[in-house]
């Protein structure tokens, strides 16, 4: 590779900390030879002249190339590169901070990165670059299948989650020229996804910068009003703030305790959070003093926990020791607040001066303090985090589900619970009992029953709080249950749960498409066994399959008619079956239920339902068939067999349509309950409701859903979802409901 032309050597202009957030105009300029000069203080020089190198060849790869502000397009990756360098970053990183656009945006190709600077540039180059050779249907198909692809190389190295968001942060201080939809279009994907990535890792200092812009570029109106309120109440503060600081100082020095105390200033983004959050004025939430005291070993820390507690009084509830149980970033810290004088809060944090660099720098802290075990806590959580990423990716059914469960699992507020040995698991603000099944191991999850929460018997979808001690009970034969998704709320068990799901409903469409194909060659005197199997072979290449199960699970899940796959594999000679030779049309009408033409049950077998049929087999909420009625079956893309009451005026819709109805019957031995909808009407009076309940309890009977509506004074409608054997067993509970004194009348519904 040839140096790049001496033009080309450009310099990058970066903020200076101006208030005006994005406006950076005129800020110093930053060159190559300054960024070198930054790291030649903890760098080789012959890493350094690597780094040259990667400038150079970036250099000449944009040479053209400008960014909308005008400047050369390098100025960019020369920034990211600096704030990479501000972190201590390896020279590895910094060299792909400098590269990290040109596999995107010019016609070099990873190889030819691999062959000048080496495996490990190219890989983190590879991981940050977009996917634009691939075509997607949708841009948020395209933007979820690139984050995928961006976490996966985090989850190889983490190093690609970094210059991502040095990156992300360069972009954001530059986002000034672009047009106000693409402004407010990023920032928001910069709070919804880098923000908490951000704060996953630890990474405080940028999560905060990435706050205040995305803020001011999503909503520049409230950002510059609170900006304006936050400057005028500055001023008041100056006295009080001071005040407060002597005092604890003064204690603190009584005790012979040394450290450094610092008033905090509430950041713009959480003032605003807080008040939307807590439907709170900006005076109710600026009127808040808050303190960091940073001190030399953990053991200062508990002693000046019980100065600043002898000092002003504490507000009960509002003491979090994340010391002795630190946050899923490695964040360690003493947080109080604390009565102060005039009757303002004051939060306060105590932490080591080691704690104090993890907490602002997170995961950066293993390169930019050298700390080794020191920072290990963020970087081991963060391993945790990313071994759980890789397991949503191996679960999860497409990107946007997959990023679905991601920004799940982002949410940063925290629960700890202890398992029954006394181990802390820490979930997210919400977690369920089936969350921690599937936190402890996912066999755990996968064959969970019940929980006891403090030795008590407690439901499965029980919220978790702080301090409980949850048992979860197994059993060998359990499985996931799909109303298990209306409640869990990490990402790892949604992606468990549904990956079960997933699989087990591919078994039972493979065991009924084979039934409804095996029904269908019967109707020719033919079964599959009876076939060429060329001729089968034949069928699955044209319809690409790689084998049979893939045809009957196409077939059950509704996606292909068994009707047209049988005529397709009957020989065209075979003489033996008039339907062999009666061609398409002709086996459709004798495979479209009769009563759909007018006349009477099609002598052929229909096809038995049983009941188990599990996901593949669904019965309509519109009429709610249940055994005993007269039911027929809606082929449905994706669901498999739709169930209709026969006398569901939703059949009506489907006439045109024959060719998706089939013929089914129930089977002689049916097995599980079937939910049937009842309408009630009752007197107005105290108790009702339960008299209702117990009867039907009385009956044996489960209530599934429920919806009182009153009509007048006198009486209300019930509208009841009982689960039911079959009709002789609704007629039984419907004969114990009409003989009740409050009951007026009851009849069923049917759609």
């Amino acid at each position: 590779m040839s140096a790049a032309p001496e033009s080309s050597v450009y310099v990058a202009h970066l903020p200076v900390g101006d208030d005006d957030i994005g406006k950076h105009r005129g800020a110093p300029a930053f060159s190559i030879d300054d960024l070198c000069g930054m790291l030649a203080h903890y760098l080789e020089p012959d890493q350094v002249d690597q780094i040259r190198r990667a400038y150079l060849f970036g250099a000449e790869a944009h040479q053209g190339q400008q960014r909308l502000s005008g400047e050369p397009y390098i100025s960019h990756p020369l920034a990211v590169a600096r704030i990479l360098a501000e972190m201590h970053l390896d020279h590895h990183s910094i060299m792909a901070a400098l590269l990290h656009d040109v596999i995107e945006d010019t016609g070099t190709i990873k190889e030819h990165l691999a062959t000048e600077f080496g495996d490990e540039v190219a890989e983190l180059v590879d991981g940050v670059s977009k996917l634009t050779q691939i075509k997607f249907q949708t841009k948020a198909e395209a933007q979820a299948e690139n984050f995928r692809k961006m976490l996966m190389a985090m989850t190889r190295d983490i190093r690609v989650i970094l210059v991502k968001l040095a990156d992300r942060l360069h972009n954001m201080r530059t986002l000034e020229p672009m047009a106000p939809d693409k402004r407010r279009r990023i920032a928001r994907e910069t709070l919804d996804i880098y923000v908490p990535i951000a704060h996953r890792l630890g990474l405080n200092t940028l999560r905060l910068e990435l706050e205040e812009l995305g803020f001011a570029a999503l909503y520049p109106m409230r950002y510059r009003v609170l900006a304006e309120a936050v400057r005028k109440a500055r001023g008041n503060r100056k006295e009080v703030l001071q005040k407060i600081k002597l005092a604890i100082e003064g204690r603190l020095a009584q005790e012979g305790l040394t450290g450094r105390i610092l008033g905090r200033e509430k950041h713009l983004y959480s003032v605003y959070q807080k008040m939307r959050g807590k439907h709170v004025s900006f005076s109710e939430v600026f009127d808040v003093y808050a303190f960091r005291i940073i001190v030399d070993k953990v053991d200062t820390c508990y002693r000046a926990l019980g100065v600043v507690h002898g000092l002003y009084k504490p507000v009960p509830g509002k003491f979090k020791d994340y010391i002795a149980i630190s946050k899923s970033n490695g964040y360690q810290a003493i947080h109080t607040v604390l009565f102060g004088p005039y009757g303002v809060p004051i939060e306060v944090q105590i932490r080591t001066e080691d704690m104090n660099k993890v907490a602002e720098a997170g995961i950066a802290a293993h390169w930019l303090y050298k700390a080794g075990d020191k920072s290990g806590g963020a970087h081991v959580r963060a391993r945790e985090w990313l071994r759980e990423v890789l397991e949503m990716q191996k679960n999860a059914g497409n990107s946007l589900e997959f990023i679905e469960n991601v920004k799940i699992d982002l949410f940063p507020d925290e629960v700890y619970v202890f398992t029954p040995k006394g181990k802390i698991m820490q979930l997210v603000r919400g977690a369920t009992g089936v969350d921690f099944a599937y936190a402890v191991h996912t066999d755990v999850g996968n064959s969970c029953v019940a929980i006891k929460i403090d030795r008590h018997l407690a439901p499965l979808s029980t919220a978790l709080s702080n301090g409980q001690t949850v048992e979860v009970i197994t059993a060998a034969g359990a499985k996931p249950n799909p109303s298990w998704l209306n409640f869990v709320v990490t990402g790892k068990a949604r992606a468990n749960i549904r990956n079960y799901l997933k699989n087990l409903k591919s078994e039972e469409a493979i065991s009924l498409g084979q039934r409804l194909l095996d029904k269908a060659l019967a109707e020719a005197s033919l079964s599959i066994a009876k076939l060429p199997q060329e001729r089968v072979m034949t069928l699955l290449k044209d319809f690409k399959f790689k084998n049979l199960e893939g045809l009957y699970e196409d077939i059950g899940l509704g996606n292909r008619m068994a009707t047209l796959v049988a005529h397709r594999l009957i020989p065209d000679d075979d003489v033996e079956s008039e339907r062999g030779r009666s061609g398409i049309k002709d086996v459709l009408t004798r495979y479209v239920p009769a009563w759909l033409k007018g006349g009477e049950r099609s002598a052929s077998q229909p096809l038995l339902i049983k009941g188990t049929e599990g996901m593949v087999v669904t019965f309509a909420k519109c009429c709610h068939p249940i055994p005993g009625d007269q039911i027929l079956g809606f082929v449905s893309a994706g669901r498999g067999i739709v169930i209709h009451s026969e006398e569901c005026k939703n059949v009506a819709d489907f006439r045109s349509r024959p060719e998706k109805w089939i013929d089914v019957q129930w089977a002689q031995e049916i097995s599980g309950e079937f939910p049937v909808e009842v309408r009630v009407d009752v007197v107005n009076k105290r108790g009702a409701l339960a008299t209702v309940a117990a009867a039907i309890a009385e009956m044996g009977a489960n209530i599934d859903n429920l919806q009182l509506e009153e009509r007048d004074g006198k009486y209300s409608t019930l509208t009841i979802v009982i689960e039911v054997r079959d009709r002789v067993h609704l007629a039984k509970i419907m004969r114990r409901i009409r003989s009740l004194d409050i009951v007026a009348r009851i009849n069923r519904t049917k759609g």
